[in-house]
């Protein structure tokens, strides 16, 4: 079971209503960006460099909607940690404050692409990358001690790490193909897809080995995976090369995870 301090302390309540105003902040500039408030839908933006049909990398559109069920496990984990029974808890103290940045830093890269450029969400989106990297290895070091914890917690930033680690791929692709590489690269795009894509495999395996095979990062990055395969062999640009590929990564990242998962739970029951 996690340890808590017997009492809190004003920094506890401090961290509390922190977590509670990132969360607010993101889901503003969620509004904003999803173009609520009269601005600019996130696909439109950049000349339609974000949308589905800008690169070979880019996933189709319903994979977007795995920010609904972030943003909803990011509401009811900032619920949760407000509870009075959660002020004092280690974990809590640990992670509140990671949680909190990468709540900025998702809404940051949402206003970063509806105001400025593609330069400034690709910085927006490697930063939130490293935040919630940082998180989860937080979190690994402090054990949950109940499903609410599992579930608000784990699987909040492993579903938000998982999505990222794809998507930051994904916008760095637009960026590098929209104001980079000229023209002429377009020929190359199918192998610079696999390639970019066989260094995404690699990331997922390392990812599952490196969290003992954490399932929420892997179900993310294999969503995100699938809908790539999807768009990639159904519309445009169209590439059946990518599309395979896209979904045979999907496939390794799970099973990596699984057997990451298996062998974690192999090692602990062998007596010591």
């Amino acid at each position: 079971m996690t340890p808590s301090s017997d009492t809190a302390s004003p920094s506890d309540l401090v961290r509390q209503i922190g977590v509670i105003s990132a969360t607010c902040f993101m889901i503003v500039a969620a509004m904003v960006g999803t173009g609520l408030f009269g601005g600019t839908n996130v696909r439109d933006l950049q000349g339609g460099a974000l949308d589905a049909d800008a690169t070979v990398l880019a996933p189709d559109r319903p994979a977007f909607g795995i920010w609904t069920v972030i943003y909803l496990l990011m509401i009811g984990y900032t619920v949760w940690q407000a509870l009075p029974g959660q002020r004092a808890r280690e974990r809590q103290r640990a992670a509140g404050w990671w949680v909190a940045a990468s709540a900025v830093l998702n809404g940051g890269w949402l206003l970063a692409s509806q105001f400025l450029n593609l330069v400034a969400t690709v910085v927006a989106i490697i930063l939130l990358l490293v935040v919630l990297g940082a998180t989860l290895r937080v979190l690994s070091r402090h054990r949950p001690d109940s499903l609410v914890d599992v579930v608000l917690l784990d699987g909040t930033v492993g579903l938000h790490l998982g999505w990222v680690s794809l998507a930051t791929v994904a916008n760095i692709t637009a960026w590098l193909t929209t104001e980079v590489a000229p023209p002429s690269w377009a020929a190359y795009q199918d192998g610079a897809g696999i390639a970019v894509l066989v260094v995404v495999a690699l990331v997922g395996l390392a990812l599952a080995w490196r969290t003992g095979g954490r399932i929420a990062p892997a179900l993310a990055m294999a969503w995100g995976l699938v809908w790539i395969g999807v768009a990639r062999t159904t519309g445009e640009p169209a590439s059946n090369a990518v599309g395979i590929t896209a979904f045979v990564v999907a496939a390794v990242v799970l099973i990596a995870a699984v057997a990451a998962r298996l062998s974690s739970r192999g090692r602990s029951a062998v007596p010591r």
